[in-house]
């Protein structure tokens, strides 16, 4: 059985802007945000199999229900983010404490090397998938790879808007990837189709309402509503799409995946 780590959003807001997607001035309806999280919750739960363990929500750390950005956790072992800005920074102590109290070696990167977790990197088979550019070092990928005994493979983010890999790249299985390419530079799209003959390529339309952004485990993949097309190709592949409607956390740049960490 699949767990993965989440965050009520109790605290959630827009209080700084730190990617295209926030603005202070437009922020989230933070009754509305609740009420969402719930629902991702609950199918992720009922629909998708997945058992949910939460941590607590604290005062002041808004982005703190982003839970994928926290590190990467496979087996006992939790390698934690170094957050390339300040006002996430603040959220690494409680993390730390999060997984030693639930009996992970944790694992701290030399403080000049930034590494946003799951956010910007993806275990796939003897690969790690990873991100950078806009949040991750490029050289943090080969020191989180080889303590997993991984080979690093690098993919340059080129477009803002998608800051984090999480949110233009979704691998499905081994072999299967939903992505939308533009999001990256020509030779990181020359190691994606070496390494997954099969390709969904996500619309610009659905890819800006986060639909890479997704929750796959097993056959299920818990997705933002508003994607169609992207639901049906993941049916077409043999998928299981289920949208839930998570607009008011697209206001700080995450969806489905962005609140969700597989304890792997």
């Amino acid at each position: 059985m699949t767990r993965v780590l989440m965050c009520p959003p109790d605290y959630f807001g827009v209080e700084y802007e730190i990617n295209p997607w926030m603005h202070r001035d437009e922020p989230p309806v933070l009754a509305r945000a609740g009420e969402q999280w719930r629902a991702l919750r609950q199918v992720l739960v009922e629909s998708a199999g997945a058992t949910v363990l939460e941590i607590t929500p604290h005062p002041g750390l808004p982005d703190f229900v982003f839970t994928a950005n926290a590190g990467l956790a496979i087996g006992d072992t939790f390698v934690a983010s170094r957050f390339r800005f300040a006002q996430r920074q603040k959220e690494e102590a409680y993390f730390h404490q999060w997984f030693a109290e639930h009996g992970y070696r944790v694992i701290t990167l030399p403080g000049d090397l930034y590494f946003e977790g799951e956010g910007d990197a993806f275990p796939v088979g003897g690969n790690l998938f990873a991100g950078y550019h806009f949040r991750s070092d490029i050289r943090s990928h080969h020191a989180v790879a080889d303590l997993f005994e991984l080979r690093a493979l690098s993919l340059h983010l080129r477009d803002p808007r998608f800051y984090h890999l999480d949110t233009c790249f979704c691998p499905l299985d081994e072999r299967t990837l939903a992505y939308y390419p533009p999001a990256f530079d020509a030779y990181a799209c020359q190691v994606i189709e070496a390494h997954f003959p099969a390709r969904i390529v996500v619309s610009e339309e659905e890819a800006l309402r986060f639909a890479c952004n997704a929750v796959v485990i097993g056959t299920h993949v818990v997705l933002n509503g508003g994607c169609p097309r992207f639901e049906q190709d993941l049916r077409e592949y043999g998928f299981q799409p289920h949208s839930v409607d998570v607009n008011e956390f697209l206001k700080a740049g995450g969806a489905a995946k962005c609140m969700t960490l597989l304890l792997r």
